[in-house]
């Protein structure tokens, strides 16, 4: 049987996804999510369990006065309880009260959970499931049958956990999706599975809820599309309980770029890193760099020869053109870069340099040096582009450091740490002297510096640090060993980092500090003589 080519998206993030530890979504955070769901082309937005908490039944309340695009919004619940009539059962009660045009319900396929877990018989099992999609069905809405553990209850007892399937799609299930709910098996067994389930249900739609346990979420998710499956569940970034939920930004342009498979969101591919960094946002976690498709390394070329390659034939070493899932090609500096790299690094970020003109092996064996004291330009895009700048004299000598202090100052019996910063620069011919106090020593060194500067720039007033990091270089050397700190700056346009390494923490966070400030003010500069000469 040739499967079919349209594959409908069904985006549990706001359900399933806030299981996953440290996910914690406020109501207005799941109204902006799905409009920007809606937006985007999901099919189906799985808002949450009506009645399990007061946040969701807010958030459904909230979501029934937009007005959407193309998604249907979808109330999550589980089949009647055992022994309690279809129509008294508070929790379907709630799921009507919801408002949603589409109800997934979930109902169990594992004997084991039948008997142990919710302590019934399997006939009375079969009842709920049939009994709780016909109630719902009866009143108007569009049911979706989520298959708790079905590739293990098919396992354990195929013929039960089948059963299960038809009771629910004789009920009326418009969709039978099959859980792989501990997210346990390999792609074979669910490959084999859900052909036999599509082979036994041709008039109704099978879908695949998959988790990531083995590492294998998208796999299987992809697999049972590809053994007939026409709906994949899933959530943005992997979200989820446990180690997760099969990823949908790895998914969509799978299934879009590779398999062929018609999805109502492809159009909106070039939006899937936006997609991916806002929902990062929204719960307040730092993006996945090494995550397919979305992440900042994944089209991030480090070794000359990969550089040089891809430069020339971008699909040698990149499997799909970045653009097509809003990312870009990135070269990442280091002591194993050549020619190339710097060539193509320059023209990232918006240098000009001729390769034929000035001592382009000088430049290299200078970076080469620096990274072999420690300095590193992989997450420090903006120390490099002011060493090339200094290359090229082009680096504005904005100021003339004198000098700087830092004073750590404990006072009194409680644990009130105060830190004093004084810094003494050569501006515009003219010495300026500032001093600052902050609660840490580079947070005072770091206002010192602003006010210093603030009065000629105040730019300087937009710079925000986002990040802070120490690394020790050299932990053999103990309290003598260098050290690396690489600080994260946004002017809320634009994110960039810079470097500094010393065997003294405030000489290389002072580097860090200064290449920030001085960036920003070259950027600056430079899209000032931008406009002028356009």
């Amino acid at each position: 049987m040739k499967p079919a080519s349209t594959v409908i998206i069904y985006d549990t993030t706001l359900r399933d996804g806030t299981q996953g530890e440290g996910i914690s979504f406020s109501v207005t955070d799941k109204v902006r999510i799905t409009e920007k769901l809606d937006q985007f082309g999901v099919d189906y937005i799985e808002g949450g369990w009506p009645g399990s908490n007061p946040r969701d039944m807010a958030y459904f309340e909230a979501v029934a006065k937009l007005k959407f695009r193309h998604a249907k919004v979808a109330a999550f619940g589980s089949t009647r309880r055992a022994g309690v009539k279809v129509e008294e059962d508070p929790q379907l009660r709630l799921l009507l009260e919801a408002e949603t045009p589409v109800v997934t319900i979930f109902g169990k396929s594992w004997l084991l959970h039948v008997t142990e877990v919710l302590r019934t018989t399997p006939e009375e099992n079969l009842r709920m499931i049939e009994e709780s999609v016909r109630f719902l069905v009866d009143h108007g809405r569009e049911v979706v049958y989520d298959a708790e553990h079905f590739y293990d209850g098919y396992t354990d007892n195929r013929d039960y956990a089948l059963a299960t399937l038809e009771h629910a799609a004789r009920g009326g299930a418009s969709c039978l999706a099959l859980c792989d709910t501990n997210g346990g098996k390999l792609v074979g067994e669910v490959s084999e599975i859900t052909a036999a389930v599509v082979e036994k249900f041709p008039q109704t739609r099978v879908g695949v809820h998959c988790h990531n346990d083995s590492g294998l979420g998208v796999a299987v998710s992809l697999a049972g599309v590809e053994a007939g499956a026409v709906m994949i569940q899933g959530t943005m970034n992997g979200f989820g309980e446990r180690t997760g939920n099969a990823n949908l930004t790895t998914i969509l342009p799978n299934l879009a770029l590779k398999m062929g498979r018609r999805v109502a969101c492809a159009g909106n591919l070039p939006k899937l890193r936006e997609l991916s960094l806002f929902l990062d946002d929204l719960a307040n976690l730092r993006p996945d760099i090494k995550a397919p498709f979305v992440g900042a390394s994944s089209f991030a070329h480090k070794g000359g020869v990969h550089a040089n390659a891809a430069q020339k034939v971008a699909r040698s070493y990149e499997h799909v053109d970045p653009a097509e899932v809003g990312n870009r090609q990135r070269v990442l500096i280091s002591d194993m870069s050549g020619r190339s790299s710097v060539m193509m690094k320059a023209r990232e970020i918006g240098v000009d340099i001729d390769e034929k003109g000035g001592d382009m092996k000088t430049l290299l064996n200078e970076l080469k040096a620096l990274e072999y004291r420690g300095y590193e330009y992989e997450a420090a895009d903006a120390s490099f582009h002011l060493l090339l700048a200094k290359w090229l004299d082009k680096k504005p000598d904005v100021f003339q450091l004198e000098g700087y202090r830092v004073i750590v100052e404990k006072r009194g019996r409680e644990e009130n740490l105060v830190a004093e910063a004084t810094v003494k620069i050569t501006l515009d011919g003219e010495t300026v002297h500032t001093v600052a106090e902050c609660t840490g020593p580079v947070g005072a060194l770091d206002k010192a510096l602003r006010l210093a500067l603030e009065k000629a720039y105040p730019q300087i007033k937009d710079i925000e640090l986002r990040d802070f990091k120490v690394r020790i270089l050299d932990s053999n050397k103990g309290a003598n060993a260098r050290i690396r700190v690489l600080i994260e700056s946004s002017d809320g346009e634009e994110i960039w980092g810079t470097v500094g390494v010393s065997d003294n923490i405030m000489e290389a966070s002072w580097e860090a500090l200064r290449d920030s400030m001085e960036y920003k003010l070259l950027r600056n500069q430079t899209d000032a003589a931008s406009s002028a000469a356009g």
